[in-house]
């Protein structure tokens, strides 16, 4: 395979949201640790997190609902990131990511992104004119030697790794909440199909494994059948 092997890891809602709402304002990872019932098992969802590639694939957009252009500079991790962002990240939330990472790849159609104004060692940034998540990729692995990498965005993102088969895993922790609203991200979001002729870009499963874990906490993992 000339592009590394990818894993979709996700918590997510009984009824598949990845947000408790459609504001940025609210966010699964501020949200969770206040509710009770959902709190109590939480910590398996980051306990596994600390399990998965040392590449994790994640968009400006969730970087910075999370804090990290406010954030004050954390501890390198052995952690590489590949970031998508053309807007939500500022010069301290790049810097921010730098320090965090071990290698730190930002991925670009903004030919003025405030990251161009940043020299790091560690820091390199890929510029496409037009998004192209498997160019992305394949310049990954054969520029950075990715190998495999764990995928981490919003829904719309989701669903354009999804349409362009890039999913080779599936690894989903269910928090026991149902959180609803047809405008909250779910696990796949983006355009929904229109026809019959569009199956052919569904993403068929097989299921590897099922694990009931504490606090009425499911963890789901799956093989993406490639037809």
């Amino acid at each position: 395979m000339n592009r590394p092997v990818t894993t979709l890891f996700m918590l997510m809602s009984v009824d598949g949201k990845i947000s408790t709402g459609a504001a940025d304002i609210l966010d699964v990872d501020k949200d969770f640790p206040n509710i009770a019932g959902v709190r109590e098992g939480l910590h398996q969802y980051y306990e596994i997190e600390q399990t998965t590639d040392l590449w994790s694939f994640n968009s400006g957009r969730v970087q910075a609902k999370i804090g990290v252009n406010t954030r004050e500079t954390p501890d390198r991790t052995p952690v590489s990131f590949a970031v998508i962002d053309n807007k939500h990240l500022n010069e301290n939330g790049i810097q921010y990511l730098c320090a965090r990472s071990k290698q730190f790849v930002l991925i670009t159609s903004n030919a003025k992104h405030p990251a161009f104004n940043i020299v790091q060692d560690n820091f390199h940034i890929m510029y496409q004119e037009e998004l192209s998540l498997k160019d992305a990729l394949i310049r990954l692995k054969s520029e950075y030697g990715c190998e495999s990498i764990t995928i981490q965005t919003g829904g719309t993102l989701n669903g354009l790794f999804l349409r362009e088969k890039l999913f080779d895993y599936v690894d989903i922790v269910v928090a026991p909440v149902l959180i609803g609203g047809k405008d909250t991200s779910t696990l796949i979001d983006g355009k929904s199909l229109v026809s019959q002729s569009e199956l052919s870009k569904l993403g068929v499963l097989k299921l590897q494994e099922c694990v009931i874990l504490e606090n009425s906490y499911v963890r789901l993992r799956y093989e993406v059948i490639h037809g």
